[in-house]
């Protein structure tokens, strides 16, 4: 799908993406935005019952780019609340997905695979789960680079959002992309296939688990402990270095990787055990580097590293869900990343509007192989990169909160 172009619209629209982190903009009415109302949110339930309403509402895709967080959102809203209509959502929607599953197109890399392995084993659905096995099978059958499966046959890459341009080389790798391998598909299969090795106890799925997740890691962690967005076959060099979402992609789909395959540890080779202790680091090293960059009022820039990229909320709701997940799993310790966890939180709660709304959030990415780029991807969208985070964040604020 080509990716569409968004429209101006007055401040007071309310802005949803069509597709995901992979696709492009529709502009939709609606009205105020209101107030932010981190004074009525704070605690994570608040917060919760605020945004977990707006998820089935969100223009997903089936699948694509940026579906995945919703979904877990959506199983994660229905354990705070107490309403199973929300998982029962997930559900349908997925059981919808299994009965027309084939065939399979390269974009199932971005399935939900984790949130639909769970919904499975909730509702007890085995010919969900059974969709479930098949993806996998049909997912560790791609192409890979440097040992990581390519996410799509041709990259999403586009010309550069704000006044940049691209060199010829560049622009003739828009017209004809290879593929690549991008950060956002860390919190695809590497958990999708943990939580499957969790379920079944089958040792393929195990090893995937643990060798894409360190893949992942070799490609793109950058010696600061930050992920670049990107790779490219046949081109020399790593795109998007620093982007600020891109950072929360890799965070929680390490952290998945851990938790799911948290009680196999005791049983893993030493080999295995060899690629948990690097999934461990590379995530506690992720958190570090982000800690240090975080602003004073919780939030990131749009590019973490460069303060002339301007605002972009996800990425605290992103921060929130994963610092407080690492410091509960025991990833981090310390009270500097006990402070940051409560400032990205807080910054979330800030950042959500009267209808529950988080505010400032960038448009679908796509990939570009120019820096500047990232700093000028329009913002203000309705879309589930944005919401699912959010409720992520309210959950893992809970179970820390919550710890004995």
């Amino acid at each position: 799908m080509p990716p569409r172009v968004a429209r101006p619209s007055p401040p007071s629209e309310i802005r949803s993406f069509v597709a995901g982190e992979g696709g492009g903009p529709d502009v939709v009415e609606s009205g105020d935005m209101g107030p932010a109302v981190a004074d009525t949110v704070s605690a994570p339930v608040d917060l919760a019952a605020l945004v977990v309403p707006t998820l089935p509402g969100l223009q997903y895709e089936t699948w694509n780019y940026g579906d995945s967080v919703a979904f877990e959102a959506l199983l994660a809203g229905s354990d705070m609340l107490e309403q199973e209509r929300w998982a029962a959502f997930a559900h349908g929607w997925a059981r919808a997905w299994a009965t027309r599953a084939r065939p399979y197109v390269r974009s199932d890399c971005t399935a939900p695979g984790l949130a639909i392995t769970h919904l499975a084993a909730r509702f007890a659905d085995g010919r969900l789960f059974q969709a479930a096995v098949d993806l996998a099978g049909y997912l560790l059958g791609r192409p890979t680079l440097d040992g990581v499966f390519e996410s799509s046959v041709a990259a999403p890459l586009m010309h550069p959002y704000g006044p940049a341009t691209l060199n010829a080389a560049r622009a003739l790798l828009v017209a004809d992309p290879p593929p690549g391998v991008f950060v956002d598909c860390l919190h695809f299969d590497p958990p999708f296939f943990a939580g499957l090795a969790a379920a079944t106890g089958d040792g393929r799925y195990l090893d995937a688990a643990l060798q894409q997740a360190c893949g992942y890691v070799r490609l793109l962690q950058r010696p600061d402990g930050l992920f670049d967005h990107f790779v490219l076959r046949g081109v020399p060099g790593r795109f998007g270095g620093g982007w600020g979402r891109g950072q929360g992609w890799a965070l929680l789909g390490l952290l998945d990787v851990l938790a799911e395959l948290r009680p196999l540890q005791a049983e893993l080779t030493a080999e295995q055990s060899a690629s948990w202790a690097e999934i461990d680091s590379a995530a506690g090293s992720l958190v570090h580097a982000m800690a240090a960059l975080q602003r004073p009022d919780g939030h990131w820039f749009a590019v973490a590293s460069d303060p002339h990229s301007g605002e972009e909320h996800s990425t605290a709701a992103f921060m929130a869900a994963g610092f407080h997940r690492a410091l509960t799993a025991g990833v981090v310790a310390g009270a500097d990343i006990e402070r940051a966890a409560t400032a990205a939180y807080r910054a979330t709660c800030a950042a959500v509007n009267a209808d529950g709304m988080l505010t400032e959030v960038t448009a679908a990415v796509m990939a570009c192989t120019e820096p500047s780029h990232y700093a000028h991807v329009p913002r203000g969208f309705l879309v589930p990169w944005g919401q699912g985070p959010a409720v992520l964040a309210a959950a893992a604020r809970q179970a820390w909160c919550a710890r004995g």
